[in-house]
């Protein structure tokens, strides 16, 4: 990893992993509401974007951010639907998706994921990518109901069915389907508008990344809003662009690794070029993007 690598690693690992409140800057978050379909909302915070199922059974909260945004986004739920946060549903175990959980789960709220993602929290995780180590999740923090290939929650008319994926962004991947709404919530196996982290300190899988998101243009239609990890709402046809810029870039970086090349090499052959413009101005520069795809592929092998 170069210097460069290392110094986005390390800023990533604040945003993604951590659910320290001095990394967070939560002090000027505002929570944003955006409608998708009937009863169902995207959240926009600091952190992962959040699903919500409002009505007047309650709510199912798709992901919850960090800790102290806590009372902001039960605010925001409120104004929505003035009914209690009944059950939540982490997509992953990352901090910015997780680090709600504690203060909800003491509220009342149930907390349900795949297995994986209760094995991670559970445990001390060293990420060599970020060369960081997170201690285990409080007890309370940790999912309560777990799952292995997928769980299906009936709540305010709506069928809502998250998926399991095989390891992509991590290892405890769900993809969750609001199927009378033609909505679907795609955790962090999308970032849209933004190279994406894939964690292979955690299992993720830049094949299955690939995997993940042609999965999902198979299976939806023109209509379907597609809710991200990452970014703004999008549609099939975003989230085609995000497939087909992952599916060209793994090739490419793929046939180096396998020519025997160095990551210097195939940085400096700058395979990622037409796609840097659009997707190159998030927090993972084009370089850095490259190098991570090289290492997580390189682990993978």
């Amino acid at each position: 990893m170069t210097v460069k690598n290392t110094l986005c690693a390390a800023a990533l690992a604040g945003t993604l992993l951590t659910t320290n409140a001095a990394a967070q800057g939560e002090t000027d978050v505002t929570i944003d509401t955006i409608p998708v379909a009937d009863g169902i909302y995207m959240l926009i915070g600091r952190g992962g974007n959040l699903g919500v199922c409002a009505g007047e059974e309650g709510v199912l909260l798709i992901d919850d951010q960090y800790a102290p945004l806590a009372p902001r986004i039960r605010e925001a739920v409120a104004a929505i639907e003035d009914q209690p946060i009944k059950m939540i549903l982490n997509t992953h175990w990352h901090g910015d998706h997780t680090g709600g959980n504690e203060p909800l789960a003491r509220t009342g709220s149930l907390i349900v994921a795949h297995d994986n993602v209760r094995v991670r929290m559970s445990s001390k995780h060293f990420s060599k990518f970020f060369n960081t180590t997170r201690e285990p999740s409080p007890r309370e923090a940790l999912p309560v109901v777990t799952f292995d290939s997928q769980v299906t929650f009936h709540v305010n008319g709506h069928t809502v069915r998250a998926e399991h994926v095989p390891p992509a962004h991590t290892d405890g991947d769900s993809i969750v389907f609001f199927e009378e709404a033609n909505v679907v919530h795609m955790g962090d196996t999308f970032f849209n508008g933004m190279y994406p982290f894939i964690d292979g300190d955690s299992g993720g899988s830049v094949t299955g990344m690939v995997a993940a998101a042609e999965g999902v243009l198979a299976r939806i239609d023109d209509e379907t809003k597609v809710i991200p990890g990452h970014g703004p709402l999008s549609d099939k046809a975003g989230l085609a662009e995000f497939a087909a810029m992952l599916r060209t870039v793994a090739e490419r970086v793929g046939k180096r690794i396998e020519a025997g090349e160095s990551l210097e090499t195939i940085v400096a052959a700058k395979p990622t070029a037409e796609y840097d413009e659009r997707w190159g101005r998030g927090f993972i520069k084009p370089d850095d993007w490259v190098g991570l795809v090289y290492n997580v592929m390189s682990m993978n092998r």
